[in-house]
């Protein structure tokens, strides 16, 4: 780098034009919806979704340059009521000169219901635009009344094409980046920070900047091997939030590739989470919840192996424990499914919340004294021991209320366990007959 600019290496590759903003090609290619409201010079508020390091701050100022807006900047971390209302007095007063303003607010997912509810008369007046960053889902974050007053347009972490162009830049650029130092970056050590960035820009050029104070100069040139770039990335999470959106996304992901029987796909989502700090018991009690609900009867033996793996890695820990987790997932995505149990249940709450409460059959009640025998109760009580096959053929067991059901809630699938279970039921239901069959 020439001059004297001494801002970190982000700061000072941070893309100066359109044109020169790497990534996001599915919102800025040419079908996209930005590239649409540019040709249209239409810029309406907004709020860009996505994890750090993505472009959500820069694209803002950006797209504000773009219109010939000036842009006021706010930080929802320190700013509330009385600082919207200063920068929306601004935007009057440069309304009136015939001139726009864009509002950014970054973290805005941090303003209360009060704060968010202050921006609303001055969208609807439209004194100013705003433009919002966040990396928190606006489903949860945003209130009602703003969401329906700005569009969300959700950034992806950046793929590896986009971070390789935007480090070869940084590297040549000889006016902002590294291109007047002499850096060589082998091939193996490219790969290693390219995976290090993790889809964010910020830390790449981050880690990029660091590694080039920390390597050694030798014969006038620096070499950035691996042990250089692992020294300067040094304990860097994945992306990943305990108890936010990339944490909800994730776990889904696992729970419906062990519902969708794809072992790899499971143990990849499994690791992924354990690799980002996920609570291992918190695994464990998904994988048990996974057992009974996507597995259920078609085998048995899936609840045995996750409660199984949870007690292996309370007595292990980590990380020797989660090699009981990986176990048990490779069993629960390979084994046979049915959520039959898991139906039949829903459909039982459901009829006890549709219908009173019926009261239990005479001949069902217990009758521990006199009184109650001479009530009728447990009269004509059919012990089902009694009978061939310890089955009562003429006993029913529901309220009369229930007894002309349309069909039973809980049938067996044809898959694995379960299917035995069909037959036996089926046979059953062949040797139990109500009154008047």
């Amino acid at each position: 780098m020439t001059g004297s600019d001494s801002r970190p290496l982000a700061a000072r590759m941070r893309p100066r034009s359109l044109a020169e903003f790497i990534g996001q090609e599915r919102l800025l290619g040419p079908a996209g919806p930005i590239a649409a409201m540019l040709r249209q010079k239409s810029l309406h508020s907004l709020v860009f979704w996505g994890p750090p390091g993505v472009g959500k701050t820069t694209l803002a100022h950006l797209l504000a340059a773009e219109q010939g807006a000036e842009v006021l900047t706010l930080s929802a971390v320190d700013s509330g009521v009385r600082e919207l209302r200063a920068a929306a007095a601004v935007a009057t007063e440069r309304r009136g000169r015939g001139e726009s303003t864009v509002l950014f607010i970054d973290e805005i997912h941090r303003f209360n219901k009060t704060q968010q509810d202050a921006l609303l008369p001055h969208l609807e007046e439209g004194t100013l635009t705003l433009i919002g960053a966040t990396t928190e889902n606006p489903s949860f974050a945003l209130v009602g009344a703003l969401l329906s007053r700005i569009r969300i347009y959700v950034l992806e972490p950046l793929g590896q094409e986009a971070l390789a162009a935007i480090l070869e830049r940084s590297l040549h650029d000889r006016e902002r980046g590294l291109g007047d130092l002499a850096v060589e970056l082998p091939d193996s050590a490219r790969a290693q920070l390219l995976a290090q960035a993790d889809g964010d820009a910020r830390r790449l050029l981050n880690i990029l900047d660091l590694a080039v104070q920390l390597a050694p100069l030798h014969d006038g040139r620096r070499r950035l091997d691996t042990p250089v770039l692992a020294a300067a990335a040094g304990q860097a999470w994945r992306h990943f939030d305990k108890g936010g959106e990339h944490f909800y996304d994730e776990i889904s992901a696992l729970h419906k590739s062990l519902r969708g029987s794809d072992v790899d796909a499971s143990l990849y989502w499994l690791a992924r989470m354990l690799d980002g700090g996920a609570d291992p018991l918190y695994l464990a009690r998904r994988l048990i919840r996974v057992a009974v609900e996507d597995v259920g009867l078609a085998d048995p033996r899936a609840l045995e192996i996750a409660l199984a793996a949870r007690a292996a890695f309370q007595a292990l820990g980590s990380p020797e424990g989660e090699l009981a987790l990986a176990e048990a997932a490779v069993y629960l995505a390979s084994c046979p499914k049915s959520n039959r149990t898991y139906s039949a249940w829903k459909k039982v709450q459901e009829a006890i919340r549709r219908q009173p409460s019926h009261p239990v059959p005479l001949h069902l009640r217990n009758a521990p004294t006199k009184l109650l025998k001479d009530l009728d109760y447990g009269r004509d009580y059919q012990y089902d021991h009694d009978f061939p096959d310890a089955i009562a053929p003429a006993q029913t067991y529901l309220p009369e209320a229930l007894a002309g059901l349309s069909g039973p809630w809980y049938q067996a699938s044809e898959r694995g366990f379960e299917q035995r279970m069909g037959e036996r039921l089926r046979w059953i239901a062949a040797h139990r007959k109500g009154p008047g069959d």
